[in-house]
This record gives C-alpha cells, sequence and structure tokens, in this order.
C-alpha cells in the first residue's frame, strides 16, 4: 500500500513496505449507505427532540447541542458494520443495517460526551464539549450554583439520553429477523457496550498511577478501542446477516488488528496531531497522563533525563506548550514513536492478510481494505 494523505507527518518510511490495495474511493460505493445512516440519526433524534421540546421550552438548550453534534464524524464504526453485513451477504444490502449502524454511531456519541466529562477536555470535533458549554452558559448568565457542576450535570444527562436512544435503534434494527439472530445481535451488542466500560474504567485506573502498566495498556487497547471500533461494528453487521462460524473469527482477527493499528494511531495524533485536522489539543492526551503504548514505549528505553521530563511533564495538568515540545522530543529520542509506527505497520499488514483471505465476495473485501488504510494512515 502507498500511504495517503491521510497519513501522519510522524509516519514512519517503512509504511511503504504493505502491500497495494483498493484506493480510498473503492468505500464510494457504500456513501447511500451512509446517508440513510444520517437519515435514520436525524429522524430519531427528531421523535426524541419533539417529545423534550413537549416538556417544556427550558430543553431547547440541550435539544440544540445534541443536533449540532449528531451528524458528521468519520462514521467509521458505523461504515465498518455495514460492511460486516454486505461481507456476509455477498455484497447485498441487509434489513436491520442502517439502524444499527446508526445505533452504533448514538452509542458512540454518548460514550464521547462521558469521555469528555471523565477527561475535562474542552474541545472535541472543533466545538466545545458539553460540559464546557454548558458550564460556560452558566457562568455568562450568572445562575446560582456552580457552573462546572453544573456543565458536569448536564453532560451526563445528555449522554445517558444519547445512550437509551442508541439502545431503542439497537434493539429496532434486529427486529424482523429470527429469534436465535436476534439474540446473538443483542448479546453482541450488549458485550461490545461491556466491554468499552471496562476499557474506560481500565483508562481512567491508569491515570492514577506513576508508572505504565504494559499488561494493562494493552487491555485498555483492546477493549476501549480495537474490539469496540472495528471488531464489534463487525461482528454485529455479520451478525445480522446471519454470517457463517468461520466470517465472524476473521471479523474478530481484523478488529484486533486494524483496532489496534486504529488506537496506536489515535495516541500519535493525540501528541502529534495537528489541531485544525483533529478538532482537539495536541496537549490533552500529556495533561491527563494518558498511559498509551507510546509512552510505554518511550519509558522502556528512556535514560535518566528522559524518566525526569516524563515525570514532570506526563500527568501535568499544567503542562504549558514548551513542556508539550519536551515529551515530544522524548517520544522521538527513545525510539518510541519510530517503534510505534512500525507496529503499526506490521498490524496493517496482517490485517489485509486477514481480509485478503477472508470468505466474502471481491467488493466487501476491497471495501474493508480501504477502510482499514483510512484508518491507519488518517490525519484525524
Amino acid at each position: 500500500m502507498t500511504p495517503t494523505a491521510e497519513m501522519t507527518d510522524s509516519s514512519a518510511p517503512s509504511a511503504q513496505s504493505v502491500s497495494p490495495a483498493c484506493d480510498l474511493h473503492s468505500i464510494d460505493s457504500s456513501t447511500t449507505d451512509l446517508e440513510l445512516v444520517e437519515e435514520v440519526l436525524a429522524g430519531h433524534f427528531r421523535r426524541h427532540a419533539t417529545i423534550l421540546q413537549q416538556v417544556g421550552p427550558e430543553l431547547t438548550p440541550a435539544i440544540d447541542v445534541v443536533s449540532a453534534r449528531i451528524g458528521g464524524g468519520k462514521r467509521l464504526r458505523a461504515s465498518f458494520c455495514l460492511w460486516g453485513a454486505r461481507g456476509a451477504a455477498d455484497g447485498r444490502t441487509v434489513p436491520g443495517i442502517v439502524e444499527m449502524a446508526a445505533a452504533i454511531e448514538l452509542f458512540h456519541l454518548a460514550a464521547l460526551v462521558h469521555d469528555d466529562v471523565m477527561d475535562d477536555s474542552d474541545v472535541r470535533r472543533g466545538l466545545p464539549t458539553v460540559h464546557r458549554h454548558f458550564a460556560d452558559d452558566h457562568a455568562r448568565a450568572q445562575r446560582r450554583g456552580d457552573a462546572e457542576r453544573h456543565g458536569t450535570a448536564v453532560a451526563i444527562l445528555v449522554g445517558d439520553m444519547c445512550l437509551s436512544w442508541s439502545d431503542d435503534l439497537a434493539a429496532a434494527a434486529a427486529d424482523d429477523v429470527t429469534p436465535d439472530v436476534r439474540r446473538a445481535v443483542r448479546d453482541t451488542w450488549s458485550t461490545m457496550r461491556d466491554e468499552a466500560y471496562g476499557g474506560q474504567y481500565l483508562d481512567m485506573l491508569s491515570q492514577t498511577e506513576e508508572t505504565t502498566d504494559a499488561d494493562r495498556t494493552a487491555r485498555i487497547l483492546r477493549y476501549k478501542s480495537a474490539r469496540y471500533t472495528i471488531g464489534q461494528p463487525l461482528r454485529l453487521g455479520g451478525t445480522l446477516a446471519g454470517a457463517p462460524a468461520d466470517l465472524l473469527e476473521a471479523y474478530d482477527r481484523i478488529g484486533l488488528t486494524a483496532g489496534e493499528a486504529f488506537q496506536l494511531r489515535d495516541d500519535i495524533l493525540g501528541v502529534f496531531g495537528d489541531e485544525k485536522v483533529t478538532g482537539k489539543p495536541a496537549i490533552d492526551d500529556l495533561r491527563e497522563g494518558k498511559r498509551t503504548m507510546l509512552i510505554a514505549a518511550a519509558e522502556e528505553s528512556a535514560g535518566r533525563m528522559e524518566r525526569r521530563v516524563m515525570a514532570d511533564c506526563l500527568g501535568n495538568p499544567e503542562l504549558d506548550a514548551d513542556g508539550a515540545a519536551r515529551m515530544r522530543e522524548v517520544l522521538h529520542s527513545t525510539g518510541a514513536v519510530e517503534r510505534v509506527e512500525q507496529r503499526i505497520v506490521d498490524l496493517a499488514e496482517e490485517a489485509l492478510g486477514i481480509v485478503a483471505g477472508a470468505p466474502m465476495d471481491s467488493h466487501s473485501r476491497c471495501a474493508l481494505t480501504a477502510l482499514i488504510e483510512r484508518c491507519v494512515w488518517r490525519r484525524a
């Protein structure tokens, strides 16, 4: 594969070693499905917004905040879900799959709203985070009570609403399938949620400790990101389509390999990304003290002075641009960036090999190949 414009500036030259694959335009055949996902999301939200509006006009600010955030995004999880179904159905559209893909995106929106509260992030996708929006609005209006607590409370409520709405859509997606398929879909949906919650808890726990636990970091990567972003969306789509066991097993393997590569790219973007492209400050992960594979790789090779820089900067809520620059230097000088980039290349090769041998039609195989490339070499 030749890296595309999705590649970051920090990508390793060895990325050229990945085999040629489909161009990114090959995913365009899912455009109609993704447009339908947007329509389902918008219609589902409108129905709930109407009920909220009937409660009283005071709900309008909350409705507006969700409305501004429910559209857009990369829709990677929805795309993997859609192609997971098509891959199991010889490229055909599967009834209920659009609703399932939309449900995953609503669940993800809920997770982002809550994650921003936990990480105390101020910006998401170029907009103020939900808790920051309502805290600032509270302060501007000079209302009674603590503005920060109010913003947090509203964000928790907004996230809960999106979470419950996602469950409604997931249930609707399996309305017209056999009882056995319905149970399998619901089991997969439930497992996806529990794994994401568990991974998030481990992530929060890791930020309370002075050093990186390599085993825990690997489990965070697997459950909070790899399976949640790629593996479970593929499996949900495949299960809804009645996929055979060997294809579901391939989807799981694709999820673990491509999903890890996705998160490793995310870790690099979290420190080296362009805020104008990512929509999130590249200093947040350092301030929060996220114990990523990138940090673990740096700790393994860091000398005394490099460890001192990491101790001073990582997890420091007052970290400034100069401190962040020192951390970036350490990540390069220890070889952490180079090793993580090489790991991404190796994982991408493995994932693409699994896709090449998976029992699916050529069109779905080409689309999944392009989606994996998009995940691995993206800039946001």
